[in-house]
């Protein structure tokens, strides 16, 4: 996935001493975590290079990071033949044009809500939630439940597996 205009709403602040700053969305971070529970491989690939979102990558158990690159495709095939899948086994979610070549490699394609139209007509899916307000969440939460392992994973997460019983 992305992270500019996906995990984040697109709007980047640089401080004056060239420090950026983004806000992310709490509830794609659970979800994130909870595919991490679910073993689902998460990946970001994004133009920027900044170590904030390194850090929140990795608070968020997203399994791989590749930064600093606007052209996005070679870098997800590199990372579907180290991981021994098919890009067709992958699911990508993009918001803006650079994201349209890995969108046409994948086999589920999405496009957050306030996604460009180029980006929407090429996505299999596109989000009720924008990008940055919980647009990844439900996303992780759709793959996960077509699969099954939604209910499992939360209560997994939560450290209560009974969690459900009687709702």
């Amino acid at each position: 996935m992305d992270v500019d205009g996906v995990l984040t709403r697109g709007e980047i602040a640089i401080i004056s001493d060239g420090t950026e700053m983004r806000l992310f969305n709490s509830q794609d971070g659970v979800g994130l975590m909870v595919a991490y529970q679910a073993g689902l491989q998460t990946a970001i690939i994004t133009g920027r290079a900044t170590e904030a979102v390194r850090k929140r990558a990795e608070e968020v158990k997203i399994s791989h990071i590749v930064m600093g690159t606007f052209s996005k495709l070679q870098p997800l095939l590199e990372l579907c033949e180290r991981l021994g899948l098919a890009p067709t086994e992958v699911a990508y979610v993009g918001d803006d044009v650079p994201d349209i070549p890995p969108m046409k490699h994948v086999g589920f394609a999405v496009a957050v809500a306030n996604a460009v139209d180029e980006v929407k007509r090429v996505a299999h899916y596109i989000t009720e939630r924008a990008g940055g307000e919980g647009a990844v969440r439900e996303t992780i939460e759709l793959l996960l439940k077509a699969q099954g392992k939604w209910e499992k994973a939360v209560g997994e997460f939560i450290g209560d597996p009974e969690w459900n019983r009687g709702l």
